[in-house]
């Protein structure tokens, strides 16, 4: 079951969401390769917890081989995983008062520059695919608000206000949404770290 908890944006946010109510997730807890070995291992599986480590940080290490020789890597029922690029905007391929030519490469351009490097940033892209697709999820997930924004709703029924500005619920542990006193990136949905289908 995911626990919800709910974030509130700063009234003195110049947004349209300015005062809104965010539900976001409320983790329990980030799992290592050691945890998720840990928790395989108790599955009546015939392989030990050593055994599962050591294949799962193979691979990690043998997916970024892949991304990063340009392949995408499918894990069926989970993602795709892939190298991504947010790149600059050339103006030309080729400069001729600067006798400068696009470049392949990573960086900034300089005020006023025409061309120059391509790519401001490289990052990795995890495309759900399969079970983990929205639509799929839609069907499996439970939602439950967390103890704490129960009894805030509680008390909201008997005159108080929710949130006052900050977040609420736990603190959310290995990424998520938590836009506490900002404006939210996705409002309404969290950030969940995957581009989905």
């Amino acid at each position: 079951m995911i626990e919800l908890y709910l974030s509130k944006v700063t009234e003195n946010s110049e947004s349209e969401q300015a005062g809104k109510l965010y539900a976001r997730v409320s983790y329990k807890q980030a799992m290592d390769i050691h945890d998720m070995a840990h928790h395989m291992a108790e599955h009546n599986t015939a392989f030990s917890e050593g055994l599962i480590v050591g294949v799962l940080t193979d691979f990690v290490k043998c997916t970024r081989e892949m991304v990063l020789s340009g392949n995408t890597v499918k894990v069926g029922n989970l993602a795709i995983f892939k190298a991504t690029v947010e790149a600059n905007a050339l103006d030309t391929l080729y400069d001729a008062e600067q006798d400068k030519v696009a470049s392949a490469t990573i960086g900034t351009l300089a005020e006023g520059q025409k061309t120059g490097p391509a790519v401001r940033v490289v990052k990795l892209l995890a495309q759900s695919t399969g079970d983990f697709t929205r639509e799929e999820l839609k069907k499996d997930v439970k939602l439950a608000w967390s103890d704490k924004t129960k009894a805030e709703i509680a008390a909201a029924k008997g005159g108080s206000s929710i949130g006052g500005g900050s977040s609420t619920g736990s603190e959310t542990a290995g990424g998520g949404s938590d836009n506490t006193g900002g404006e939210p990136q996705n409002p309404g949905g969290g950030d969940d770290g995957l581009d989905q289908d």
